[in-house]
């Protein structure tokens, strides 16, 4: 019965490893948007949030869509791509308040996670090797928070910049999946490590 079952796994893995092409197409998709938001002038509170509103929404089929690629992850993906969705959904019905809140969120999360990695630096500076560079990387957090906050345009730079470095990245990933899946050797060793 094992036999079978890793037969029918090593099957299933090379099904997949047949569609990496999907993730070349969304790697580039997410890189276009990418570009697109960072293009974008943030004068235009309701474009924007139409436009957050639909990465979002992308964000949350493309974490549907990696369920069956997940492996041990599956919960991770299947929660963000609800959370994705619903979000997304509010932002269409909302736009001006998404611009605001994300806005001031950033700002927000970058302050308290910059506090957090001085901290953490501070205190394992034992254990971590590169404890400087996490300093370094909190002070610089802390800073790009504390500008953001004080100013709502500055936010908003922030928000677009943010959120256009991230679909950058994602489609980086992507890409590099989608190579990595069609470079697998065809023993059902596939790397099935979206997570």
């Amino acid at each position: 019965m094992n036999a079978m079952t890793d037969a029918a796994a090593a099957e299933a893995e090379r099904q997949i490893t047949k569609l990496w092409w999907l993730f070349l197409i969304t790697g580039i998709a997410w890189v276009i948007v990418s570009i697109v938001l960072l293009s974008f002038d943030p004068s235009s509170p309701a474009l924007i949030g139409y436009l957050m509103a639909f990465v979002l929404i992308a964000a949350g089929i493309n974490e549907l869509v990696a369920i069956a690629f997940a492996g041990s992850w599956k919960w991770l993906h299947a929660a963000l791509g609800v959370l994705f969705l619903i979000t997304g959904i509010m932002a269409l019905m909302a736009p001006f308040q998404t611009f605001g809140i994300l806005a001031l969120f950033i700002g927000w999360y970058l302050l308290f996670k910059g506090i957090a990695d001085i901290i953490l630096s501070i205190v394992e500076r034992d254990a971590l090797h590169l404890w400087g560079l996490m300093l370094a990387s909190g002070i610089i957090e802390l800073a790009i928070g504390v500008w953001a906050i004080g100013y709502p345009g500055r936010s908003a730079w922030l928000l677009i910049l943010w959120v256009g470095l991230t679909a950058l990245m994602r489609g980086i990933t992507e890409i590099v999946f989608a190579f990595k899946l069609r470079h697998a050797p065809p023993t059902g060793t596939a790397p099935l490590a979206l997570a």
